[in-house]
């Protein structure tokens, strides 16, 4: 069977539905779908009717509510379609009541104060914008997560919220344009992948893999990447087989895994969909992670998706490729060639750059993680400071506008937008720039910054929010204009001027940047315990509850969660660290030094030199005991920190304090590990796991 014929077999989807439901039905759910109308409860029980038959001729016996708390995973809770008939026998039913809402416990999901633990009652609701899918005998149906009080505890309400923000203004600018055919827009996004594949048989061999999903001691193999070699290299064959059934599964599910490659690290690959709905994509990325771990398990391997799980070696990050589209099939950030087109563009990118620069620390703030702060900056990544990307060719156009000249034939003439045509703007006109963490390329945005484990929700919550509060204030002035393409002209040059400290095109990963940066007033946030704090600014709150994405109560829980789940992280990894230091190590190290004390004396008996003997002993005894000092130290500091009451207290100790010391206990047993014979290092090295996999 081909593809075609696989493609989303296991989705309800709109065609399934339209051969399903009466017509009448099927219309009133693609206008709550399309337009956000409520579902009358009579439609809701047909559907579920027809969704539960489809699911049952695809051997489903039960159903759950597919959500996304706020620990970063999904959750689901399966109940079967049995209904007792009589004494001794069950028939098959789903109303549309268990279709539309659930009612999971909602004690034990992370809330931020929101919900005591004796407060259990939380409630599910269906997003009908997200198709059900059959998978391992169950029904699934995506949904929103909220507690018995109303406060969201999810990742997919926010979203949704986000959207119809972002939706609203959209509509008013394009209606100034005289697009009165556009019946609403959609935040849409491609989310890249980064995984790494190791061995099973090295990562049960690996404390630190299987505890916290990183290596917390490694010294450099004699070949890591340096030769590029790995980059888009021929695939072994187990990640080849890997990777096809991978693709199969995603296909059937209907999601478009488009790309797959080798990345530049060792064992590290990327797999990259085709656009979707940001919601869809939302969905259909936790289930791509979700399959990567599972899949990779019945080839015999196992898929990292930490963001630095090798010390000086490349991490995972997910491109967050970011663009907003009419449902009439216009991408709003193609420049276009017709003068009203690039006018429109123009705005629109303005709105960007805008948002960019007065939100820098909510962005920041949506990539903060543990594992993200391995990764950012580190030469592989983009660094923590944000900046936009624009390219040469796009930059002269913008410094065209701001001037109100543009270039022809080498000499300057009045720039008016909304009259003049801008310089035809090819799609792929400039390089692209690896190191900014946000970048126009070409006719979408890419936020390079997200971690691999990373929900997209997140990411696309905070840009939809903060790109509609622009063209809400854009549009608040241009429908008051007398001349809306003067105004038009005038604003555009006018925030232009005053945001262009955003805007840069050179390489991030260099120190002249971050000073220059610093001259220009933009933020460096260097870690997540240094950021969070800003996500209960005056401005922040006000932004997110002016356009319902979030209350104040809402935004204060999301700050202490990712403050506690940094805090736990970190105390995990560390408690880890001296485990391993402590019961593997320290005591593999004494036993090659007592060996090697025996060789230099009977060497030593024969009149032999030991001046080398000596050397390594005493380097192998002093990075030993230094390493226990540290770890002695390291646990202090874990009592110290059981003390903290306060999240935001307890983050930034560990950050200043925990991180450092585990530093310096890593840095003396990497040295130990480069010193030690092979077969007395208690645990595989990097040499053994990058290259587990052929």
């Amino acid at each position: 069977m081909g593809i075609p014929e696989i493609f989303a077999e296991n989705v309800f989807n709109e065609r399934v539905m339209k051969e399903r439901l009466p017509e009448t039905v099927f219309q009133s759910l693609q206008k709550t779908i399309e337009c956000g109308e409520r579902l009358d409860i009579g439609v809701a029980n047909v559907v579920a009717t027809a969704m539960k038959d489809w699911a049952v001729e695809k051997g489903a016996t039960h159903y759950t509510h597919w959500f996304q708390p706020m620990t970063g995973v999904t959750a689901e809770k399966h109940d079967s379609f049995i209904s007792p008939k009589g004494k001794d026998e069950v028939i098959m039913e789903f109303s549309g009541k268990e279709l539309v809402v659930g009612e999971p416990d909602a004690s034990s999901f992370p809330s931020g104060g929101i919900r005591a633990t004796f407060e259990a009652r939380g409630y599910t609701a269906w997003d009908p914008t997200s198709y059900a899918f059959v998978r391992e005998g169950t029904l699934y149906i995506p949904t929103a997560f909220c507690s018995y009080t109303g406060e969201v505890l999810d990742k997919k309400t926010p979203l949704l919220r986000s959207m119809n923000a972002l939706n609203k203004q959209v509509l008013r600018i394009l209606k100034l344009f005289g697009h009165k055919d556009v019946t609403h827009v959609t935040a849409t996004v491609g989310a890249e992948q980064e995984y790494f594949l190791i061995d099973r048989a090295v990562y049960e061999r690996r404390e630190d893999l299987k505890m916290t999903g990183r290596t917390l001691f490694g010294a450099m193999p004699p070949k890591g990447q340096e030769l590029e070699d790995h980059y888009f290299g021929a695939l072994k064959e187990r990640v080849a087989e890997f990777m096809k059934e991978l693709d199969t599964e995603l296909w059937k599910l209907g999601i478009l895994a488009k790309t797959k490659h080798n990345e530049v690290a060792p064992a590290q690959h990327e797999l990259a969909p085709i656009f979707s709905t940001t919601n869809v994509a939302t969905d259909h990325n936790q289930l791509t992670m979700e399959l990567m771990k599972k899949i990779a398990q019945k080839h015999g391997m196992v898929c990292l998706l930490h963001e630095k799980p090798f010390d000086g070696i490349n991490g995972s990050g997910k491109h967050n490729n970011w663009s907003v589209s009419t449902s009439t099939g216009v991408n709003l950030f193609d420049p276009g060639k017709t003068p009203a087109d690039n006018a429109q563009f123009m705005l629109f990118l303005t709105s960007v750059i805008k948002a960019v620069d007065e939100y820098q620390d909510l962005l920041r703030i949506s990539v903060a993680g543990a594992g993200n702060d391995h990764r950012l900056g580190g030469h592989e990544a983009p660094p923590a400071i944000i900046s936009i990307f624009l390219g040469e060719e796009l930059q002269r156009i913008v410094d065209s506008v701001m001037h109100g000249e543009k270039a022809e034939n080498g000499k300057k003439s009045k720039m008016r937008l909304g009259v003049d045509a801008l310089p035809e703007f090819p799609k792929d006109s400039t390089d692209r720039n690896r190191t900014s963490p946000f970048a126009f390329t070409g006719n979408k945005f890419e936020f390079r910054m997200l971690g691999s484990s990373f929900s997209v929700a997140g990411p696309n919550i905070v840009l939809n929010t903060i790109v509609a509060e622009q063209l809400e204030q854009f549009a608040d002035i241009l429908e008051k204009a007398d001349d809306f393409n003067e105004e038009l002209q005038k604003l555009v040059a006018k925030t232009l001027t005053e945001h262009q400290r955003i805007i840069f095109n050179g390489n991030g990963y260099s120190a002249e940047w971050e000073k220059e940066a610093g001259r220009r007033g933009l933020l460096n946030l260097r870690n997540t315990a240094e950021a969070l704090p800003y996500y209960v600014l005056d401005k922040n709150v006000k932004v997110f509850e002016k356009h319902g994405v979030f209350t104040a109560r809402e935004i204060q829980s999301r700050m202490e969660i990712l403050q506690e789940n940094y805090s736990k992280i970190t105390v995990i990894e560390a408690k880890t660290m001296a485990d391993m230091a402590m019961k593997s190590i320290y005591p593999a190290v004494n036993a090659y030094v007592a060996d090697l004390c025996e060789i230099a004396k009977q060497k030593s008996d024969f009149g032999a030199d030991v001046l080398g003997d000596k050397e390594l002993i005493s380097s192998l005894s002093l990075n030993n005991s230094a390493m226990l000092s540290a770890v002695k130290e390291l646990l202090q500091a874990l009592a110290e920190e059981e003390k903290f009451e306060e999240a935001e207290e307890c983050s930034k100790f560990c950050a200043y304090r925990i991180v450092p010391l585990m530093d310096k206990i890593r840095h003396h047993a990497d040295e130990m590990e480069k010193q030690t014979a092979k077969d007395y290092w208690p645990m595989p090295d990097y040499l053994d796991i990058l290259f587990s996999v052929e």
